[in-house]
């Protein structure tokens, strides 16, 4: 679905729809002359063109997938916490394949069953729409942009890359979709909650990997309650940048949606 900004030419409806079904008229900034931060002095603001698409739906979506997600995890915290009571019952030293089967194995099983699930949907979703939002950036400053609109799905590829390029295309596209001043002049919303959600989940994502090496490479009761401590920690904080993610996807789709139905210069 995609949507047209004021100064496009109005669709034959009786009222404008913040929505309108595709083939509307490409979104257009209004003409008007600003002093670019920098510059030499006064200049046009750029007009962009293209087809915007509404990321209302996605962001949806991804709200409940995150939420998800974040449960998953909260699960797994529990489920580890219940497993580090479990094995305190057993001498240090006891091999992980001397353990009597019970309920801790088959929570620990469950909860690593339902991330698994969980993940590839969510990671999906989420790719789609921090595609459509840099997408949806491109036309509202296009100016605003150092990468093209295709590594808003190539960066998460990267090896290495994936830790700072998401986060670079994310920022630019936070800037492309804040309002610009009444008189024209450039604007920056305060970043805070995107830089702590990539900073969170950049944490998450090591001490994941960390957690699932040392868990594997556990042979003793010793072994597995140090491996478990680190594994409650880093649910914990997966499920914080969850929580963040969700709060970051909502803020940057309605600011997309006000740079849309009320135009690219905030009101006085």
């Amino acid at each position: 679905m995609s949507f047209s900004a004021p100064g496009s030419p109005p669709p034959p409806q009786s009222q404008q729809p913040s929505f309108p079904q595709p083939g509307a008229a490409p979104y257009q900034v209004p003409q008007q002359v600003y002093a670019y931060p920098g510059g030499p002095g006064l200049a046009a603001a750029p007009v962009p063109q293209g087809e915007l698409r509404s990321p209302k739906g996605l962001a949806t979506a991804l709200t409940w997938l995150l939420g998800a997600m974040a449960a998953v995890h909260l699960f797994s915290a529990g489920a580890g916490a219940y497993e580090q009571s479990w094995l305190q019952g057993f001498a240090g030293n006891t091999h992980f394949d001397d353990l009597e089967l019970g309920l801790s194995p088959a929570l620990t099983m469950l909860a690593g069953v339902l991330q698994f699930l969980m993940m590839l949907p969510t990671v999906v979703v989420f790719i789609i729409w921090f595609h459509r939002v840099r997408s949806n950036g491109g036309i509202f400053r296009p100016d605003a942009f150092t990468l093209g609109r295709g590594w808003a799905i190539g960066a998460w590829f990267v090896p290495v890359g994936n830790l700072f390029l998401p986060y670079q295309i994310a920022r630019q596209t936070w800037r492309a979709s804040t309002q610009r001043g009444p008189d024209g002049s450039d604007r920056t919303a305060p970043a805070a909650l995107l830089t702590s959600w990539w900073v969170v989940w950049v944490l998450a994502a090591f001490a994941g990997r960390v957690f699932s090496r040392i868990y594997m490479a556990a042979d003793t009761v010793d072994e597995l309650l140090s491996a478990g401590l680190l594994g409650i920690a880093a649910d914990l904080v997966t499920m914080i940048a969850g929580v963040l993610a969700i709060l970051f996807v909502r803020r940057l789709t309605a600011m997309q949606n006000t740079m849309a139905t009320e135009g690219p210069y905030a009101q006085a």
